[in-house]
Parts: structure tokens; C-alpha cells; sequence
């Protein structure tokens, strides 16, 4: 930018000699840069501090408010060190006084300005990835949890997978954890929609749940109180979250709560459970949740899911898998080890879904034996 008629042509002429293909846009003032749209289109500016309406500094920080990761070199006649020291602490890439700048100089510095700042971008990025990277971290811990089932005959196998594009977690969650009576709680839910902030609210209704059982309160009061945590906690009003809970209790008798979630599946051979379905969490305020007494015979298994597992297609043209593609999968799949089970289910159903799975995938497989 440079409001000098001559002092532009002088330096066309220096860039001409050494790069005549070089493109060069003269703007007399600020607005004519900023407002006019330049800045998108150019690699580097050469800023003169001397512009009309300007003072100091201050045509440098309203350049780089209007785009800071703008390449800018000052360009000036005023010779004074003190200033051009001031200028790339604010954001200049290079001081250059007028009349003391050859062609050669005057490309080197442009050069070095815009890969400096092609570097600083970088930087930036690469610094913006690790932040989500650790967020995704700090995630993966709230959502993917190690059961605790030390002194219990219960194993737990799970499988998550989020459904939206670049992203290692989205909002569904599960846990399995022995209570203090040696009953084997376990969880698996789903919050409504698909982001970060989702993801952060599974993550706190996991762990409230995880402290609930811990601290024994009783089975039947730890969905309202669930429900209580995301009313409290969520960042919209019209967010709910299905979940389905299991109890199994030392002497083998279990009970299922579901709240608005898919049933879960019996396995040997594989039957979806079918209890009285209450209300998603976050619906109504007086919601109840009946339990489903569950008779779990020796050597069972039980699959627990979210519904992204069975809303891919099924073998059926144009309709999704459902719990009943499902139980077939179930029936193909009956000699997998449990170990590997969910991931083979995963994989099936990508196969009929002609690819990724569009929502996330949690999957959570309890059982008593040691296959």
C-alpha cells in the first residue's frame, strides 16, 4: 500500500527487474485494502506507514485484524530502528526503508515473509490438532471406560465406533461396574445428536452413573437421579438421551430398565429381550422406568447396543437392518468368540450397508463364561 505515485512506480520497477511476472496492486489507502477485498488475493503486503489517516502503527494492526495470517513487510522512508523493532513485534514480517532496498532485497524479503508466515500457519494447525487430539483424549476416557468387575464371574467385551467424519468420539457411552453388594451394573446410552459437546455430556452422565453405583444407591433410583444430572447439565434444552440398564444380581437374577434405547439381545440362542420401554432421560420430568426381571441361564450372554449398530441397510432393499437383520447376524455369527463378536457385528453390517456406518456404534457384550 502506498498513497506516493512515485515511490509505487520505483518500486514496480524493482520487482520488474528481478521478477517480471510478479503481479503487483497499488492501493493508495486502508479501506481501499481492507473493505475492497485485496487481502484474500494477495501473498504479502507492502505496507508504507505513512498512508493517509494513519499513524504509527496503526495501518500494520488494522491490516492484521482484518486477516491475521497476513504475510506484511513495511515498506517505509521513515529510517528509525526503534520503530521497525515495534513493527515485527506486532506482526510485520520484515522492516524495509525506502531507498535502501535493491530488487534482489526486496524479493528475498518477500519470499522470506510469506513462507515465515506459511510456517507460522502451520504451526498453528499442527498446535490446533493436538489440542483436539488431547480433547479427544480426555473424551475417550469419560466415554471408553475399563469396566470394573474385579470379584465378579461377569466379563465385559465393548466396541465403539463414532459415526461422524475425522472424529474419534461421538455421544453414545457404556459402562459395566460390580456395586458394593456384588450386583454387576451395567449401561449403554445414546445422547441425541452428534458433536463435541454431546460427547462431553455422555461422558458426564457415564461417570455420574459410574458414582451413583458406586456409592450404592438403589438400583430403582439411579435412572431419576441420572435424569436429574442431564437436566442439569445440558447446554439445550430440547436434548434427551436413551439409555438401557441391566442389574445382575450374585444369585443370577437380573433386571433391564429401558429408557426410550433398543432392547437388548440374549444370545444361545440369540432373543431380544422385550421389557416395558419407558420414556428417553430429559423427556418428562416425572418419568418412571418399570424393570424387567430377566432369566439368564448358565453360560449366557447378553448383548447390549446403540441404535447405530441396526439404522444402516439391511439385507431388505431400502430398509434398515433393524433388531431383527440383527438377530440373523446373530444366528451366521453364533460360532465367533464373544472377544470378537462386536467388532465382526460392526463389520457385517457395514457390508449391507454398502459402507461406514453413519451414526456412532457402542457396543457392550456381558457374560459368564470365559470364551
Amino acid at each position: 500500500m502506498e498513497d506516493d505515485p512515485g515511490d509505487a512506480f520505483l518500486v514496480g520497477e524493482l520487482l520488474a527487474e528481478v521478477e517480471p511476472e510478479l503481479r503487483l496492486t497499488v492501493a493508495a489507502s486502508l479501506p481501499e485494502v481492507v473493505d475492497g477485498g485485496l487481502l484474500a488475493d494477495a501473498e504479502c503486503v507492502l505496507l508504507d506507514l505513512n498512508l493517509p489517516g494513519t499513524n504509527g502503527l496503526e495501518g500494520l494492526h488494522a491490516i492484521l485484524r482484518a486477516d491475521a495470517g497476513a504475510a506484511v513487510c513495511v515498506l517505509t522512508g521513515l529510517d528509525d530502528e526503534h520503530l521497525g523493532v515495534a513493527a515485527v513485534a506486532a506482526g510485520a514480517q520484515d522492516y524495509l526503508v525506502k531507498g535502501k532496498v535493491d530488487g534482489p532485497l526486496l524479493i528475498r524479503a518477500i519470499r522470506y515473509a510469506v513462507e515465515r508466515r506459511r510456517a507460522e500457519t502451520s504451526q498453528l494447525r499442527l498446535r490446533e490438532e493436538q489440542l483436539v487430539a488431547a480433547e479427544a483424549t480426555r473424551l475417550e476416557r469419560g466415554l471408553l471406560p475399563t469396566p470394573l468387575l474385579d470379584g465378579s464371574p461377569v466379563r465385559a467385551r465393548a466396541f465403539y465406533r463414532s459415526g461422524r467424519a475425522r472424529s474419534v468420539l461421538g455421544g453414545d457411552f457404556y459402562d459395566a461396574v460390580r456395586g458394593p453388594d456384588g450386583t454387576v451394573h451395567a449401561i449403554i446410552g445414546d445422547v441425541c445428536g452428534h458433536g463435541p459437546d454431546e460427547a462431553a455430556l455422555g461422558a458426564l452422565l457415564r461417570v455420574s452413573w459410574r458414582a451413583l453405583v458406586l456409592a450404592g444407591v438403589d438400583e430403582p433410583q439411579v435412572l431419576p437421579k441420572l435424569q436429574q444430572v442431564l437436566v442439569s447439565e445440558r447446554h439445550d434444552v430440547t436434548l434427551f438421551t436413551t439409555v438401557c440398564t441391566v442389574a445382575i444380581a450374585p444369585d443370577g437374577e437380573a433386571h433391564v430398565r429401558l429408557a426410550g434405547h433398543p432392547a437388548p439381545v440374549v444370545m444361545h440362542p440369540p432373543v431380544q429381550v422385550e421389557p416395558l420401554i419407558g420414556l428417553p432421560l430429559g423427556i418428562a420430568e416425572h418419568a418412571g422406568w418399570d424393570a424387567e426381571p430377566l432369566a439368564l441361564h448358565p453360560g449366557w450372554a447378553l448383548l447390549l447396543y446403540t441404535d447405530g449398530l441396526i439404522e444402516g441397510k439391511g439385507p431388505v432393499p431400502d430398509e434398515p437392518l433393524w433388531p431383527e437383520g440383527l438377530i440373523r447376524l446373530l444366528h451366521d455369527e453364533r460360532d465367533t468368540p464373544h472377544d470378537d463378536l462386536p467388532a465382526r457385528l460392526v463389520e457385517r453390517a457395514q457390508v449391507l450397508n454398502g459402507g461406514p456406518l453413519s451414526d456412532d456404534v457402542a457396543i457392550l457384550l456381558l457374560s459368564a463364561d470365559r470364551t
